[in-house]
């Protein structure tokens, strides 16, 4: 039986991705070697690397005042990469708290400068987006997280700020049409709608580096993997070339329009489920309503041996919820079909 893999990540693929990225696994480009064990450094790859960067720049619309960058360490690395690079000695931050990975970025730069919370939805277990707040010139770069995996909600617009805008899109990017330039600075981490774990994307405007007057290790150096081409020590392989093909495969079909579409519809079809059918509740508040992690409970506890049982039997796995929110999770990332949203929906018609 086909398994529907609703897991937060790392999370489904495109089948076609397996099943090139497998192929080159045994034999890479027809060289009779695998693509584990050729130099980072040949020329076979040197044009992966080469293509998986250009090809962010050309789905998000930015030009050549942007750079794109593969590291590793995931975007826990860029919790602390960020105030390395943009927090000056003397400045501060702004940081808002909307779950579990925006409270790790923040406790990270605290460890670099000065860092100010200026909203937060601690008090409510993280299940709405805060929106009344300013953030002026006085602060070198304000910090959000677009999508909160754990707790299901999402960002549907972006604040006004006098300073410079960095965001953590690791579990919605190429999800969605945006004005990917009123960003500074983008990261995320591979293994949501981008490929598998072990890679991390950075889009970064350059003109932004090189003014905090702060040493910067090596390897936490934007400037540095700039220019070294995201080689500045052996990239992984395998993670930015599953990104490449699974970038190549969004390009290929629509392109992010395409995917946002798809986005829409799945979850609309999950979210009138949740909202009609009196044996489940959403956990998220209805206007920030995750499109990629849908958060949601029984209504009656006594019905879940059933619904687990349920679920389980029809092939589907990953949907237990995260322990910080209980209840259910249904990942609903760029590559999940909506033939599976729908073999999951039939399921809780039948509770």
């Amino acid at each position: 039986m086909k398994k529907h893999n609703f897991s937060a990540g790392p999370s489904i693929l495109p089948q076609e991705v397996f099943q090139k990225a497998s192929e080159a696994i045994l034999d890479f480009n027809g060289i009779g070697l695998s693509l584990l064990e050729i130099s980072h450094r040949s020329k076979d790859f040197v044009a992966v690397m080469d293509e998986a960067r250009a090809i962010v720049k050309r789905l998000m619309n930015l030009g050549d005042d942007y750079e794109v960058l593969y590291l590793q360490g995931g975007a826990s690395l860029q919790f602390l990469m960020v105030p390395y690079n943009l927090l000056s000695v003397d400045g501060k931050a702004a940081y808002t708290n909307t779950g579990t990975w925006a409270s790790g970025a923040i406790k990270e730069a605290k460890m670099i400068g000065n860092v100010d919370v200026v909203a937060s939805s601690k008090e409510s277990n993280y299940n709405y987006i805060p929106k009344d707040f300013t953030v002026g010139s006085e602060y070198d770069y304000f910090h959000c997280t677009s999508n909160n995996t754990i707790f299901g909600t999402q960002m549907k617009s972006f604040p006004k700020v006098d300073t410079l805008l960095v965001c953590d899109m690791s579990s919605d990017i190429f999800s969605r049409q945006l004005d990917f330039s009123q960003f500074d600075l983008i990261y995320a981490g591979a293994q949501k709608n981008m490929g598998p774990a072990g890679a991390t994307l950075v889009v970064v405007k350059k003109s932004i580096l090189g003014k905090t007057r702060r040493q910067i290790p090596t390897y936490l150096d934007y400037a540095v993997h700039i220019d070294k081409e995201s080689m500045s020590n052996t990239p992984p392989v395998f993670a930015v070339y599953a990104s490449y093909l699974t970038l190549k495969h969004l390009e290929e079909n629509g392109g992010i329009a395409a995917a946002e579409a798809k986005n829409n519809a799945k979850a609309k079809l999950l979210y009138d489920e949740i909202d009609n059918n009196p044996n489940f509740q959403g956990v998220a508040a209805v206007e920030d309503r995750s499109f990629m992690n849908v958060t949601f409970t029984l209504t009656d506890e006594s019905k879940q041996e059933a619904f687990d049982t349920a679920w389980k039997a029809a092939g589907i796995s990953g949907l237990n919820g995260h322990r910080s929110v209980g209840g259910y999770r249904a990942s609903i990332y760029n590559a999940m079909p909506i033939e599976s949203v729908q073999v999951l929906v039939d399921v809780m018609k039948s509770i």
